[in-house]
């Protein structure tokens, strides 16, 4: 499959059976002779024919890597570079660490950089920076990042991180009080090559909204989506939305104003503010039927009519701006399997460029077997 929704191309032909016509074509063509099925000569080159097509199926993958719709892997990394864009390497989950202190210490304290945090069985967080606790203060609060890239680190709630793997004197207790949060793999083909797609956007130096996006899309590879308002003179808005539409925590949202503030990026008259996207929520109520006469499949029927409805309510708040429309539904569900579908909720939602639509109750049941 390529990207973009471009039609799909094919360099060289690969159907065995036309391959097969043409090589028995070309050599009646040369010497006169037309070879039967069952002659020997014409079964060495069925054999041969097999060959040929896994040989035009390389050559043709390989033609298709030179164009940004379906290059993937190391081919994209160098297709990235003809414009300098670099795929975003894994980054580790941050957090805050909260240090309670002996109200009885009589020393400054410090803290070096590198304090260990234990969670689980073998996750590590460290501080970031050292810190100088004067007397008579009795917390303190520093940044820590996880020793592991990626999503691992992701995810623990306040008071989840708690166990000091490096002991100091005076601290009574430690603990995280943000969720960490931050960590990604390394960033995958499609968003990467997106990236690429948008990247002549960057090369202006005026502001346009394409250049925000592809900027602020450099700051971490979880943003899926990205939305520049202009809500007065010199304002520059973005909001911003993860995989899964989960919503940005604020260290995604500093280090996409980082992104979009480097006096290399960002226009000089242009003030630039970073938010989440604002949530509207609705309420979906269906209810779907199988024909009796697939009755005999009802059971994988259901599986698929089932993923395509999870498949659909990602589709939906995966995309800033994107109206709840559920005849986008309706044609995922009969095309899972599904006869008849009812809707019992409004069937239309209009979402603003700044919205993000998320499912809040949910009805969705099997409804038995029926007639055509």
């Amino acid at each position: 499959m390529n990207r973009f929704n471009l039609p799909d191309i094919h360099f060289l032909k690969k159907s065995p059976e036309d391959i097969e016509r043409d090589m028995l074509s070309y050599i009646e063509k040369k010497t006169g002779i037309k070879l039967s099925n069952a002659d020997p000569r014409r079964k060495f080159l069925q054999a041969l024919v097999l060959y040929i097509v896994q040989e035009r199926n390389n050559l043709d993958y390989a033609l298709k890597q030179n164009l940004l719709s379906y290059a993937d892997g190391e081919f994209l990394d160098h297709k990235g570079e003809d414009f300098q864009v670099h795929r975003l390497k894994a980054k580790p989950a941050k957090t805050m660490m909260e240090f309670i202190l002996e109200e009885e210490r009589v020393d400054t304290l410090v803290i070096p950089k590198g304090t260990r945090f234990l969670v689980g069985e073998s996750t590590f967080f460290a501080t970031d920076e050292t810190c100088i606790v004067p007397k008579g203060q009795h917390t303190v609060h520093i940044g820590a990042t996880c020793l592991e890239n990626g999503k691992v680190g992701n995810g623990y709630l306040p008071g989840e991180i708690t166990t000091l793997v490096d002991p100091i004197p005076w601290v009574k207790e430690v603990r995280n009080i943000t969720t960490s949060d931050g960590g990604a793999e390394v960033e995958d083909d499609d968003s990467y090559a997106h990236r690429i797609h948008i990247a002549p956007e960057s090369f202006s130096v005026a502001g346009p909204e394409g250049a925000y996006e592809y900027w602020a899309k450099t700051a971490h590879q979880e943003i899926v989506d990205v939305v520049v308002l202009n809500p007065s003179p010199g304002v520059v808005d973005i909001r911003v939305l993860l995989a899964n539409g989960e919503l940005p925590s604020e260290e995604i949202l500093e280090q996409v104003l980082f992104a979009c503030s480097d006096k290399k990026v960002r226009p000089l008259t242009d003030y630039v503010i970073v938010n989440q996207p604002e949530i509207v929520t609705y309420d979906i109520d269906v209810e779907y039927y199988i024909l009796y006469s697939n009755a005999g499949m009802a059971n994988s029927i259901q599986q698929n009519v089932n993923e395509a409805f999870q498949g659909y309510l990602r589709w939906q708040k995966e995309k800033l701006g994107r109206d709840v429309d559920l005849s986008e539904l309706i044609a995922r569900l009969k095309k899972a399997g599904a006869y008849r579908v009812t809707v019992n909720s409004p069937m239309y939602k209009k979402i603003e460029k700044h919205q993000v639509a998320k499912e809040n109750i949910v009805n969705f049941s099997f409804g038995g077997l029926t007639d055509e």
